[in-house]
C-alpha cells in the first residue's frame, strides 16, 4: 500500500472547518481502481490539517488521522440511472427560486454557498423543477476551477454530485437542516470542460427515519449525462 499526506485547503469547506464532502470523495475515488466508486464517511475531515491518504489492497483508498479512519473508497457497481434532464430554462428558473428563498441552515459551502462566485465555488443552487420530482440548477464553472487542460478536475465533478442530493432531501423529502453526506457512489462518464454550461439535478429515491437516499446527475443542456451518483444523507440526532 502507498500513502502520503494531504491537506484540504480551508476554502474547500462544506460546514465551517469541515472539508467539502464531494471534494474529499473525489480525491479518494481518484486513487481507486474502478469506474464506479463508493465513498463512505466515518468522521468529519478537517480543513487546513494534514491527513493521510492511503491506497488499499482491495483497489480502494482511505483517509486517516492517526488511528482514526475518516473516509474510505471501494470499487462499486452503478445502481442508478438518470431520468431525462430538465431544460436549461427550467434549471435556471429553479436556481433563481432557490436563491430567492434558500432552505434554513445554508452555510458558506464550496458546493452550494450563496456567496460563492463561479471561480470560488460550484454554485449548486438546486431548486424545485415545477411539474417534475426533481431539483436542479444551471451553472457554468469559472476559469479558475480548470486544470492545466481546461477541464473541471474529477474531484470537482464529484463535488457537483454532492450538494444536489442535500437539496433533494430538503425540498422533496423530510431531510432536516444539518444533515451530512454518509456515502456517495458515483460514475464519471465523460470529461467536463470548464466554461461549458451545465445542469445538475437530483431526485429522491427513498427515506427511512434519519436516512435519505437520492440520485444525482450532471448533464449538458442537450441532455448528455456527464456523471451520475447515488447519495445517502443522514439527519443529525435529536
Amino acid at each position: 500500500m502507498t500513502a502520503r499526506e494531504i491537506m484540504v485547503p480551508p476554502h474547500l469547506q462544506g460546514y465551517p472547518g469541515v472539508a467539502f464532502g464531494g471534494y474529499v470523495a473525489g480525491v479518494l475515488a481518484g486513487r481507486a481502481e474502478a469506474k464506479t466508486v463508493r465513498v463512505d464517511f466515518r468522521r468529519p475531515v478537517p480543513t487546513g490539517v494534514p491527513v493521510r491518504l492511503t491506497e488499499t489492497a482491495d483497489g480502494g483508498s482511505e483517509l486517516t488521522s492517526g488511528e482514526a479512519v475518516l473516509a474510505f473508497a471501494v470499487p462499486a457497481e452503478r445502481s442508478v440511472e438518470a431520468p431525462g434532464a430538465p431544460s436549461w430554462a427550467e434549471a435556471s428558473a429553479a436556481a433563481e427560486a432557490y436563491r430567492a428563498a434558500p432552505p434554513e441552515g445554508s452555510v458558506d459551502c464550496f458546493g452550494c454557498g450563496l456567496d460563492r462566485t463561479p471561480d470560488t465555488g460550484l454554485r449548486q443552487h438546486c431548486g424545485r423543477v415545477p411539474g417534475r420530482a426533481l431539483v436542479a440548477t444551471a451553472w457554468t464553472p469559472g476559469p479558475r476551477l480548470a486544470d492545466a487542460e481546461g477541464m473541471l478536475p474529477p474531484e470537482l465533478v464529484w463535488g457537483a454530485l454532492d450538494c444536489p442530493g442535500n437539496a433533494a432531501g430538503r425540498l422533496l423529502g423530510t431531510q432536516r437542516p444539518g444533515a451530512v453526506t454518509a456515502s456517495l457512489t458515483a460514475t464519471l462518464l465523460r470529461p467536463v470542460r470548464v466554461g461549458d454550461d451545465l445542469i445538475s439535478y437530483a431526485w429522491l429515491i427513498a427515506e427511512d427515519g434519519r436516512k435519505h437516499r437520492m440520485g444525482v446527475a450532471l448533464a449538458s443542456p442537450t441532455g448528455d449525462v456527464y456523471a451520475v451518483a447515488a447519495s445517502l444523507w443522514i439527519d443529525p440526532r435529536d
